[in-house]
């Protein structure tokens, strides 16, 4: 299914498939596995099922499922799968808009809208680019490990901060916030990188959340306890600003 290009008039072919599981947690699941099949061969049968099921706990932590993308120049996607806990109008972080040297200033300290997506152990871990375009800026922050859920976790948690600019200037900044149990988080890309929208750029271990700031005059597709997927949903369409509500039932 990877490339196939699907439409909103059926055209194309939906399959589904086992999801691969990233090559992040092959070496982690196989080890828990290892370690279930010593307990086993020793007869310590009270420690081989545990270690079974955490090594498959651990492989579907890191699967890697396929997204079908939405291919809409005014679409910002998720980079996130997970459920959106905070949706406020807040100045980006400096580390997105301080002057590096390029003359590019991408981001200004202006308020712009951020829409914060919180990931459980249970969802998928992969992060996507919200949009097509060069990463510009790609900096790590050393930082505690509060509950990502809290808002304070963007300014205190260990992050990395990604901006992606367009070729028409647009920018969209994001961040990666590690969380409580999560204890790395892991590149995929570099500054300088080209990449289509929904593209993978890095992943965090064992829950967190991603921080998303808007372009200025765009507003959030989403509301407060929505789930979304990574690379799928649409959280935003450029210079839009809808009042959406929602009913939890």
């Amino acid at each position: 299914m990877a490339g196939d290009l699907l439409d909103s008039q059926g055209r194309g072919e939906a399959q589904w498939g086992l999801p691969a599981i990233h090559p992040e947690g092959r070496k982690f699941g196989i080890a828990a596995l290892g370690i279930s099949l010593l307990f086993a061969f020793f007869a310590w049968e009270t420690l081989a099922w545990p270690m079974a099921f955490l090594s498959l706990g651990i492989l579907a932590f890191f699967r890697d499922p396929e997204r079908v993308v939405p291919q809409d120049e005014n679409a910002i996607v998720s980079p996130a799968d997970g459920r959106i806990v905070q949706i406020a109008e807040v100045a980006p972080p400096r580390e997105l808009i301080a002057d590096d040297g390029t003359g590019s200033a991408c981001l200004t300290d202006e308020p712009v809208v951020r829409v914060s997506i919180f990931m459980s152990v249970t969802d998928v871990h992969i992060n996507r680019t919200p949009i097509a375009g060069m990463v510009q800026r790609l900096v790590y922050v050393p930082g505690q490990f509060l509950n990502a859920e809290l808002d304070k976790a963007s300014d205190e948690n260990e992050r990395q901060h990604i901006l992606i600019q367009r070729s028409d200037g647009l920018c969209v900044g994001f961040t990666q916030i590690a969380g409580l149990i999560a204890r790395r988080i892991v590149p995929f890309v570099k500054p300088g990188d080209t990449l289509g929208v929904g593209q993978r750029v890095g992943l965090i271990r064992f829950g967190s959340r991603v921080d998303v700031y808007l372009p200025k005059n765009t507003g959030s597709k989403v509301v407060l306890g929505q789930k979304v997927v990574a690379g799928e949903t649409i959280i935003a369409e450029l210079g839009t600003q809808p009042l959406l509500e929602g009913v939890s039932q």
